[in-house]
């Protein structure tokens, strides 16, 4: 329980609505229980009735007793029929204020976990999968909410009719109310445990039908390699035995909700036994009157609900706790991306790196080893090497996607760890090098940074990642929908709207994270040729794999596993034997044989 502790604030927040679903349930508990005790007095009413039907029989008198006694029912039946409609109203407010807190507090707490998950830096993201991340926003926080909701409701419920009901009864006779009782405890018990059976099988139905989903979803996105390695008789047996793994889990869930209502309705037939026969016993030794065994088997069927859900209720505050527990676990991780000094500031690009060193927390894979070097503003930088040499960590550090383990970082004298995060990284435009785009327009992927872009500056942004064209022979043009991850577009174009999407802001640093890789020779010289401009006056970084992409770096950084192996011109560094003329070499090689 100590884990649900974090949802007191909440219930702080709407403590009104607490208050007031507490006083609806007292108030719908007393129209509920009244009834019963109306009940006993007509019951009562009648037998007195009969007995003075049968004293003034053959008198004129039977008559008048017959016309009284009938209109003292009519009276009590609609006395009962607006207590009930009163009762309905109540719980109708109860509903209204109770569960409609719950789904407040819902959506008060995943605002809070998403906010808390943009927070948090790209190593959390690199530890914890997709999937689990979804499930801790929507499941558990589904769960939660069935905590703040139903299980308050229906505890408050049980709570208040315990204490109204039961100090009355055992005021009528102390026999009679225990005898009754005595099934209600053996009801809740044996309700949690079948509800906990109900639960786990549910979750196990649930992660059978999800895999089922993801192997179906795979099937299908990979049919062109199950139909080229004729895989499809395998795939299809392997559907086949997990269908039949979920229809077996289902056919185990639908047993055991099968003994569900039974042994309810067993508990609740036992307690009127009892009810019955003990009451008889205490009429015939006029303790009690006949009215009182019925009003007694009214509040047997009125305690039966909340004592069958105090069993579900203990099984929801449980599964809440633990949900809550994991929902805990991601709010306790901290960002290690801490600003000191909070400076916002225009940038003008000069870039200083000193003997940086970096580790990748996860994996503890040693990307950077005393890396030194400086871009003065204005200038172009390329970054050069084989993959895994660490040029794509250069990237990261800049915009503080990471923090360096050593070393420093300065940006016009600055180290980067003064800067506000948001006002550097709103002046830094960075292309990675795994290209992602929305589900949605061209006009609103390239407009993503810049949500007040006019329709110049997104043609002009375009037509310099030399996309523009691409984009004018859709139907739609720019407002041409994208399919998932952008699947609509070619991996050339997906990357060139990626470029287009981080000139449109106008960076004051400009970082190309191998974001040429997917295009011809002929578009990379296009795009360089556009970039021109864009890297006029601007402080830029190209990254990449491909020699033919730093031709417009003033110096060129030749890295390999980690460290600077070579710093130069590209003429300087063509007329010494190394890597860079390695690399140069084997690109020609490769373009004659093409």
């Amino acid at each position: 329980m100590k884990s649900l502790k974090h949802l007191n604030k909440y219930l702080l927040k709407y403590k009104y609505r607490l208050i007031l679903g507490l006083l609806f349930t007292i108030i719908s508990n007393f129209f509920q229980i009244l009834p019963a005790q109306i009940v006993r007095h007509a019951f009562n009413l009648i037998r007195e009735g009969i007995s003075l039907h049968g004293l003034y029989e053959g008198s004129g008198q039977q008559e008048a007793v017959y016309e009284i006694f009938a209109k003292s029912i009519l009276i009590y039946g609609v006395v009962i029929l607006a207590l009930a409609l009163l009762r309905g109203l109540f719980l109708f407010f109860v509903r209204q204020t109770i569960i409609v807190m719950s789904r407040l507090i819902e959506n008060d707490l995943k605002n809070e976990i998403y906010e808390h998950y943009q927070s948090l830096p790209l190593s959390f993201y690199r530890k914890n999968n997709t999937g689990d991340l979804m499930s801790r926003i929507s499941e558990d926080v589904s769960r939660v909410r069935m905590y703040l909701g139903p299980a308050i409701m229906y505890g408050l419920n049980l709570i208040i009719l315990f204490l109204m009901v039961i100090p009355y009864m055992l005021s009528v006779n102390v026999k009679l109310t225990l005898y009754t009782l005595i099934p209600l405890p053996i009801l809740a018990i044996s309700i949690y445990y079948v509800n906990n059976i109900i639960q786990r099988k549910s979750d196990e139905i649930q992660r059978s039908l999800s895999g089922i989903t993801t192997f179906v979803q795979e099937a299908f996105s990979g049919i062109r390699v199950l139909k080229s390695f004729v895989r499809e008789d395998d795939s299809h047996n392997n559907f086949t035995t997990a269908s039949n793994t979920y229809k077996d889990k289902s056919l185990e869930l639908n047993f055991v909700n099968s003994l569900f209502f039974p042994l309810i309705l067993f508990m609740v037939g036992l307690s009127t036994i009892i009810t019955v026969y003990i009451g008889g016993q205490e009429v015939m030794n006029g303790s009690i009157t006949t009215g009182n065994i019925a009003e007694f088997l009214i509040y047997v069927n009125m305690l039966t609900w909340p004592v069958t859900a105090l069993g579900w209720t203990a099984s929801l505050v449980q599964r809440a706790a633990a949900s809550q527990e994991r929902i805990n676990e991601f709010l306790r991780t901290k960002t290690e991306i801490v600003t000191t000094r909070n400076i916002s500031r225009p940038i003008a690009g000069d870039i200083v790196f000193e003997n940086v060193d970096f580790i990748y927390p996860d994996t503890n894979i040693h990307a950077l080893k005393g890396v030194s070097f400086r871009i003065n503003h204005g200038e172009t930088l390329a970054v050069i090497g084989n993959t895994g040499s660490g040029k794509s960590t250069i990237a990261n550090l800049l915009p503080r996607m990471y923090d360096a383990s050593s070393g420093r970082i300065l940006i016009d004298g600055i180290d980067v760890r003064e800067y506000n995060l948001e006002s550097l990284r709103s002046q830094i435009g960075y292309v990675p090098q795994d290209v992602f785009l929305f589900s949605d327009s061209i006009r609103n992927n390239i407009g993503f940074g810049l949500p007040s872009i006019t329709e110049e500056q997104m043609i002009q942004s375009a037509k310099d990642a030399d996309v523009y064209e691409n984009i004018i022979r859709f139907p739609e043009q720019f407002d041409t929908k994208l399919g998932e991850r952008g699947i609509t577009l070619s991996g050339g174009q997906k990357q060139r709207v990626s470029i287009a999407r981080a000139l449109v802001r106008e960076p004051s640093i400009l970082i190309l994270d191998d974001s040429l890789s997917a295009v011809d020779t002929k578009t990379e010289n296009a795009i360089l040729n556009s970039l021109r401009r864009i890297m006029n006056n601007r402080t830029s970084i190209i990254i990449s794999h491909r020699v033919s992409s730093v031709k417009l770096a003033d110096r060129i950084l030749v890295m390999e596993d980690g460290e600077i192996v070579q710093h130069g011109s590209h003429e300087e560094l063509i007329q010494v034997e190394g890597l860079y003329k390695v690399l140069y070499e084997r690109q020609l090689q490769t373009e004659d044989l093409d």
